[in-house]
């Protein structure tokens, strides 16, 4: 089974350029010289942080750990020849909670990681190296604070298929 997603592109002048999604939102892209959006590859972190962050709030909620704050920070190398592929990328899940479990947190990262998030998956197919971190403050009534990398997934990775 396949899903059709549509983007339409409208040239902007310069080398910008508007994109209307299937789903009908708009987002903005443009080079460093005309700045009037971002770039197409920070497009691409965005989406892995909010592929990530989405599927990793969802495993959380039915594990029933409560979460007060939650940021996902991504930083990226690029390979300077063309095409400028991501070299290595490092997602930090920055969690804050009373009671947090960090096996919850790295499980629920690490299904993210290697099952679930397509963005995840699609760069780790290719070149790239994606580290998955986490950061976990617990603030109840036993106060943690625990960092750590959960797996490497890429590069050349092949999609684990997931049926049913």
């Amino acid at each position: 089974m396949t899903f059709k997603k549509t983007v339409e592109g409208r040239f902007q002048g310069g080398m910008g350029f508007t994109t209307t999604t299937g789903s009908g939102h708009t987002i903005a892209a443009d080079d460093s010289d005309g700045n009037t959006g971002s770039r197409p590859t920070e497009l691409l972190m965005a989406a892995l942080v909010a592929c990530t962050g989405m599927d990793v709030v969802s495993i959380l909620a039915k594990k029933r750990q409560v979460v007060s704050e939650y940021a996902v920070h991504s930083r990226s190398e690029q390979r300077r020849e063309y095409p400028q592929v991501f070299t290595t990328i490092e997602v930090v899940h920055d969690l804050v909670g009373p009671d947090l479990d960090v096996r919850a947190v790295r499980r629920a990262i690490e299904l993210s990681a290697r099952k679930y998030c397509p963005v995840s998956a699609m760069l780790s197919a290719g070149e790239t190296a994606i580290h998955h971190c986490y950061r976990v403050r617990r603030t109840g009534s036993s106060p943690l604070d625990e960092s750590g990398e959960v797996c490497v997934t890429g590069p050349y990775e092949r999609p684990q298929v997931s049926v049913g």
